[in-house]
C-alpha cells in the first residue's frame, strides 16, 4: 500500500522522469532508455516530439544532458569522471569539464539560511557581508565577508531545498540503475546499482559541510610545518551542516598562468611544488585532495607569513583515503613498472580490483607488458604519465575490472596533476617525482621498523585466530548436533539443463499422444490418417531434432549467452 504522504513525491518524480526522458531524446540519447522493460518509459520516449541534437560526439552530448538536468546529474557526472575504470578516459575527460553555474539565490533566502543555521542575526555574525555571491554552483554559493576582527572570509551557503531535489533525483537514478542492470545486458558488468549507491553516499557526504570543515583541519595539520602549502583556516563557530566559513584567499588560480608570471611567480617551481604536495598527501599521509583542477589551486603572493609565495588549495569536499595496505601495493606497482615487471603489475590489479568471472589473466598481462615495453626507456621529455595511465585504465575497463574508489580517485588525481603541471611548465614531468617516492617506499618496506611492525601484526592475527578457534569449533558442533547446519550449493548453468529435461518430457508426451491418435484413426481423417495425430507427430519430430542439435552443439537449450 502506498503511503499518502508519498504522493507528492511520486508526482514530482513522475514529472522529473518525463523531463529526463525528453532531455535524453533531445540530445539523441534515448535509444538505450527506450529498450528498458517499462511501458511508461517507452511511451514517453516515443512521443517526446523533440528534434535530436545529434551534433558533436556521444561523450559531448552526455555532458550536455547532465548539465541540462541540473544539480544531481552534474554531480553524478563529476563522480563518474573519477571512475575511468567504468566510463573510459574519453568520457572521463568530457565529464571532468562539467561545471555548474546556477542562478544565485535571493539575498533574503541566503540570510535566512545563515541565521537559521548559526542562530544569530547576520549583522552580529559578520562585520560586513556582501549580498552578491562571487560564485554560485550546484550545491551552494560563496559570499565574501569580513569578521568582527577584520579578517576576510569566504562563506559557503547551501541552496534552499537542495536536499529535497537531490532526494527525488536519486530515487529516479536508483530505478533507472535497477532497470539497466536487469534488462540491458551490456550494462551489467558495470554494476549500475552499486555505482548509484556509491554516488548517493558521496553526494550526501558532500552536502554535509561539517565534513569539508574537518578535511580542512586535517590538511592544515599535516602541512603546518610547510608554509608554502596553504589550506583555508576554517571557523567552526561560524559553520554548520549547511554553512561553511573559512579564510578568504586573495590569489591567482593556476588556470591563469600569464597572470601568475606577471605577479612574479615561477611557473616551473610552482608546478613541482604543487605536485610534491599532492604526492606527500598520497604516499605520506594517506589522505589527499581529490579534485586538483587549476581552478582549485591558487598562487598566493609573497607576504610576511610566506615570503617566497605559497600555493593555496580550496574545495576539499572530495577527498581520497588510502590505508597502509593500499599504499604498499601502490609502492610495489610503481616499482614494478619501473622494472618492467608486468606480472607483478597484473597481479596487483587482480588483487585490488573486483574481477569478473571467466577473467583472462594472461591476456591482461600481455597487454600490460606491451604498454610497459612501449614506454620503458622513453626520454622523459617525451613520456606523458597521463597518457600511459589512460591507456592502462582503458584496458582495465575493457576487462570489466572495477577498481576500489580510492584507487580510481588516485589515478584521476595523477592524470590531473600532470595536466596542470604541464599547463604551467611544458617541461614538467611527474615521473621524476614519482621515482623519488618509489625509492622512499622501497626503503620504508625494507626498514627494520616496518618489518617488526608487520611481524607483530601477523602474530596478533594468529593470536586472534587461536583464541577464537575453540569457541567457533564449539559453536559449529552445537549447530551440527541440533541439525541446524545448512549446506548451500550453488549450481551454475543448471537452468538450461532443466529446460532441456522438461522440453524432452513434453516432446515424449506429444509423441506418445500423437501416435495413439494416429493408431486409433481419431477424426478428422485424410486418406484414413488422423490429421491431429499426424500434425502432433510432425511437431514432436521437429522438436526432438532441435533438442538433439542443441545438445550436440552446446548442451543448452534457449541459452542466448552461448551460441551453437
Amino acid at each position: 500500500m502506498i503511503n499518502l504522504t508519498d504522493i507528492p513525491r511520486l508526482a514530482r518524480s513522475l514529472s522529473r522522469l518525463i523531463e529526463i526522458t525528453r532531455t535524453l531524446a533531445k540530445y539523441g540519447l534515448a535509444d538505450t532508455l527506450a529498450r528498458l522493460d517499462s511501458r511508461f518509459v517507452r511511451r514517453v520516449t516515443a512521443f517526446t516530439g523533440l528534434a535530436k541534437l545529434a551534433e558533436g560526439s556521444r561523450e559531448t552530448r552526455i555532458r550536455l544532458v547532465l548539465t541540462e538536468l541540473g544539480t544531481t546529474f552534474i554531480k553524478f557526472g563529476q563522480v563518474l569522471s573519477t571512475r575511468r575504470d567504468l566510463v573510459g578516459p574519453a568520457l572521463g575527460d568530457e565529464l571532468a569539464q562539467l561545471q555548474s553555474h546556477v542562478p544565485a539565490d535571493p539575498f533574503e533566502a541566503t540570510r535566512a539560511t545563515i541565521e537559521a543555521e548559526l542562530g544569530r542575526p547576520l549583522e552580529q555574525l559578520f562585520k560586513h557581508f556582501e549580498p552578491q555571491p562571487v560564485a554560485s554552483a550546484s550545491i551552494g554559493q560563496v559570499h565574501r565577508a569580513i569578521l568582527p576582527d577584520g579578517r576576510k572570509v569566504a562563506v559557503k551557503v547551501q541552496h534552499p531545498d537542495i536536499a529535497r531535489r537531490i532526494e527525488d533525483d536519486l530515487a529516479i537514478l536508483h530505478e533507472l540503475a535497477f532497470l539497466a542492470e536487469h534488462y540491458l545486458p551490456e550494462f551489467r558488468p558495470y554494476r549500475p546499482v552499486a555505482v548509484v549507491a556509491e554516488f548517493e553516499r558521496v553526494l550526501w557526504r558532500e552536502l554535509d559541510f561539517c565534513r569539508e570543515l574537518r578535511h580542512l583541519q586535517l590538511f592544515r595539520n599535516t602541512f603546518k610545518e610547510n608554509p608554502s602549502i596553504r589550506f583555508p583556516e576554517p571557523h567552526p563557530h561560524l559553520s554548520s551542516r549547511r554553512v561553511l566559513t573559512m579564510e578568504w584567499f586573495d590569489g591567482i588560480p593556476f588556470s591563469q598562468a600569464e597572470a601568475i608570471t606577471a605577479a612574479g611567480g615561477n611557473l616551473g617551481e610552482l608546478a613541482r611544488r604543487g605536485a610534491k604536495a599532492f604526492l606527500d598527501m598520497i604516499f605520506r599521509d594517506g589522505l589527499f585532495h581529490a579534485d586538483p583542477h587549476p581552478g582549485n589551486v591558487f598562487y598566493l603572493r609573497p607576504c610576511s607569513q610566506y615570503p617566497g609565495g605559497a600555493i593555496g588549495l580550496i574545495d576539499v569536499g572530495m577527498v581520497g583515503r588510502i590505508d597502509d595496505q593500499m599504499r604498499e601495493r601502490i609502492d610495489r606497482a610503481v616499482t614494478a613498472v619501473l622494472r618492467k615487471d608486468s606480472a607483478t603489475v597484473t597481479e596487483l590489479i587482480v588483487q585490488v580490483g573486483d574481477v569478473p568471472l571467466r577473467f583472462d589473466v594472461a591476456a591482461l598481462e600481455c597487454e600490460v607488458a606491451e604498454q610497459i615495453a612501449f614506454y620503458h626507456g622513453m626520454p622523459l621529455e617525451q613520456f606523458q604519465l597521463g597518457t600511459a595511465l589512460n591507456e592502462l585504465t582503458e584496458a582495465i575497463r575493457r576487462y570489466h575490472i572495477l577498481l576500489p574508489t580510492p584507487l580510481a580517485l588516485l589515478l584521476r588525481v595523477l592524470v590531473m596533476l600532470e595536466g596542470t603541471g604541464r599547463r604551467l611548465a611544458p617541461d614538467f614531468n611527474l615521473v621524476e617525482l614519482l621515482e623519488d617516492y618509489s625509492r622512499c617506499g622501497a626503503w620504508k618496506r625494507l626498514s627494520p621498523r616496518r618489518t617488526v611492525y608487520r611481524l607483530l601484526s601477523t602474530l596478533q592475527d594468529w593470536d586472534d585466530v587461536l583464541r577464537t578457534l575453540p569457541r567457533h569449533v564449539g559453536h559449529l558442533l552445537r549447530r551440527l548436533q541440533r541439525q541446524e547446519l545448512v549446506v548451500q550449493l550453488s549450481h551454475r548453468h543448471l537452468e538450461p539443463s532443466v529446460n532441456r529435461l522438461v522440453f524432452g518430457w513434453i516432446i515424449s508426451a506429444l509423441f506418445v499422444g500423437s501416435a495413439m491418435l494416429w493408431a486409433a484413426k481419431a477424426p478428422p481423417l485424410w486418406n484414413d490418417i488422423s490429421i491431429v495425430g499426424a500434425v502432433g507427430f510432425i511437431i514432436s519430430a521437429i522438436s526432438a531434432y532441435r533438442l538433439l542439435r542443441a545438445i550436440q552443439h552446446s548442451g543448452k537449450l534457449e541459452d542466448p549467452d552461448e551460441a551453437p
